[in-house]
């Protein structure tokens, strides 16, 4: 099989030095371009010292017309919310195929989206067809797909946390709770105040309540599994590490469960997916940290449902499951340079 040259729009960022170390060591895939707004001309490897000798390409301005005329067969867009949709029309109208990182094409309806993101969206055509990219679920549509909508971090440890409960209608779905815990490097590359050394070391602190954006991603995808809509309480934290996710999620079973029960209906569930592992002992961030797995637990507590998922954000929770979703778009095993 032939490499695919692609391109990753906005390389200044943590998602898209993860994503370059991924692709790198992909034997199918070329990196011929990398795009930064603010940085052209600057090599990436400047910008992110752990690329020197290994990727020493010169940053340019984004124009889908150069990129197509390099042989970019496919994208990777590693901007922020509301400028992926202004860019990626024009490249699925020149016939690239795109994976976007960003959350532009994540929700399908119009009004949550507007509601949650304070706007309305721009590419309501290509919002249509886009596929949410969590390949655990939706792995038959992502291999067509020209545009896959990256899942975001939080939400692939409460969607896989839960599908095998919701898919067995073995909980209730208007009472989960979802309790999750992130580090620093969530909140991106940019600096603010709370994520400022001083503001956030030695410290442990709950934001956006009730009202975090990916809430509605979580609903969205559970209510596909359940075949009716879920409602999940959801409450994210920042932690005072680098990167990883926790998340601890409580149901209400809607029968009496067994441990050992809930074990083995995940692992059927899970089955033929490599990057899930179900395990018997409880899971911690260091155990999946630079890798591409999501590990998840599962115990019954005084008759209720916990279940323990975590991940890495950066990898797992972006920029790995981008590689992934990239693998099955263009044939190639789902876990090339994962493993």
């Amino acid at each position: 099989m032939s490499r695919v040259k692609v391109a990753v729009l906005g390389g200044s960022g943590y998602t898209a030095v993860e994503l370059i170390k991924l692709l790198l060591r992909h034997t199918g895939a070329e990196i011929a371009a990398v795009t930064s707004r603010q940085e052209p001309g600057k090599p990436v490897s400047a910008e992110h010292p752990s690329l020197l000798a290994r990727c020493d390409l010169p940053m340019e301005q984004f124009d889908p017309d150069a990129l197509k005329a390099k042989g970019v067969g496919c994208a990777f867009g590693c901007l922020p919310h509301g400028l992926s949709a202004e860019v990626i029309a024009p490249l699925l109208d020149r016939g690239i195929r795109v994976v976007d990182l960003s959350a532009d094409y994540r929700l399908k309806d119009l009004a949550v989206y507007a509601e949650w993101y304070g706007s309305p969206h721009h590419d309501t055509k290509n919002l249509t067809h886009a596929v949410y990219g969590l390949p655990e679920l939706y792995a038959d549509r992502i291999r067509s797909a020209k545009l896959v909508a990256n899942p975001g971090c939080y939400p692939q440890t409460g969607i896989l946390g839960l599908a095998p409960l919701v898919a067995e209608k073995m909980i209730d779905v208007t009472t989960v709770v979802i309790d999750s815990k992130s580090g620093v490097s969530g909140a991106g590359r940019t600096p603010k105040l709370t994520t400022h050394f001083p503001e956030c070391n030695e410290s442990l602190s709950a934001y956006s309540v009730g009202k975090h954006r990916h809430t509605p991603e979580i609903e969205q995808a559970l209510s596909d599994v359940a075949g009716t809509p879920v409602s999940v309480l959801f409450t994210p934290h920042l932690i005072p590490m680098d990167r990883g996710i926790f998340s601890t999620i409580y149901a209400t079973p809607t029968k009496p469960v067994a441990e050992n029960d809930l074990t083995a209906l995940y692992r059927r569930y899970y089955a033929g997916k490599p990057f899930v592992r179900v395990r018997d002992t409880l899971p911690a961030t260091k155990d999946t940290a630079h890798t591409n797995f999501l590990d998840v637990c599962v115990r019954v507590v005084k008759g209720r449902v916990v279940v323990l998922a975590c991940e890495d954000n950066l990898v797992r929770g972006a920029s790995g499951v981008a590689v992934q979703n990239f693998n099955l778009m263009f044939g190639f095993d789902e876990t090339t340079a994962l493993m």
